[in-house]
């Protein structure tokens, strides 16, 4: 009895950073965003910062379908990616990681300004188009440079939980699904794929949280027409009247999007640590 006792103890004492790191900039900013979400500028209880967001739908469905798309670009694009690099020798891999990795030592903002120059109407891609006989092309503020500018700063956080998956495959499943006749697209199909299912979800989840939340890159490389729940949230605490009601139930619309969607992808791989062979 006093062995357990002593053992809860030093749990608590050991897990008490945590919930202390954890209440202090989790669950007290969780509650004053669901306060200012539920309540009126003299603090009453109220529904109508809630039920006034039905004149942001668009936005919001705006902000889900772009941030759905750009997810299933940085898949298709780090699906192949790692299955290359998990066959490179040990050294090459190395290389490739360390390009995958050194983006994300970058701040996003400075690596979106950078981009956003790049593509702008006197970038440099537009002036090599001019140089070379082209005209000039629309790469800004449109949909298609907002989806791009999404796809660009997170597909380091699509590629690196499947690769991290992928690479720990046993070479000795590849040879037994290949003495079973397996072709190289099978073996994708029937043992790769599902055993990486656990890097897809992470992958998903790591891309498509931010991008539904991003502001910034809709900002500096969109439209007028472009803009996304978190340029939307930004705009309202800025405004004149400093509206944080409306942006508080707009964030916790954006939370409660987020909590859904990460519900959903892990049932993919809720008992199921490791994937399954389709053989």
């Amino acid at each position: 009895m006093n062995k357990k006792r002593k053992f809860s103890l030093g749990s608590a004492l050991l897990n008490a950073p945590y919930f202390a790191w954890a209440a202090l900039f989790i669950i007290i900013p969780l509650a004053v965003v669901l306060f200012y979400a539920f309540s009126d500028g003299e603090g009453h209880f109220t529904f109508s910062n809630i039920l006034s967001l039905k004149d942001y739908g668009g936005v919001i469905l705006r902000s889900l379908l772009y941030s759905v798309v750009a997810t299933a670009i940085t898949f298709l694009i780090a699906y192949p990616f790692s299955y290359v690099v998990c066959r490179m020798r040990p050294a090459s891999q190395k290389i490739a990681n360390m390009f995958v990795t050194l983006p994300m030592w970058i701040n996003l903002l400075i690596k979106t300004y950078c981009l956003s120059a790049l593509m702008d109407g006197n970038g440099l891609i537009n002036q090599a188009l001019v140089a070379i006989g082209f005209g000039k092309l629309p790469l800004m503020n449109n949909t298609g440079a907002v989806i791009f500018g999404m796809v660009y700063n997170y597909l380091p956080y699509m590629i690196l939980p499947i690769y991290n998956v992928m690479s720990k495959i046993e070479p000795s499943l590849l040879e037994a699904a290949s003495d079973l006749g397996c072709g190289a697209l099978s073996r994708i199909r029937r043992v790769i794929f599902p055993l990486t299912v656990p890097g897809i979800v992470s992958g998903i989840i790591m891309v498509f949280v931010p991008s539904v939340s991003t502001f910034y890159i809709s900002a500096k490389m969109g439209g007028t027409g472009d803009f996304m729940i978190g340029d939307l949230i930004e705009g309202q605490i800025h405004s004149q009247n400093n509206n944080l009601p409306v942006a508080a139930a707009l964030s916790a619309v954006l939370m409660a999007i987020i909590l859904v969607s990460m519900l959903i992808l892990n049932r993919f791989t809720e008992n199921d640590e490791g994937g399954s062979v389709l053989i």
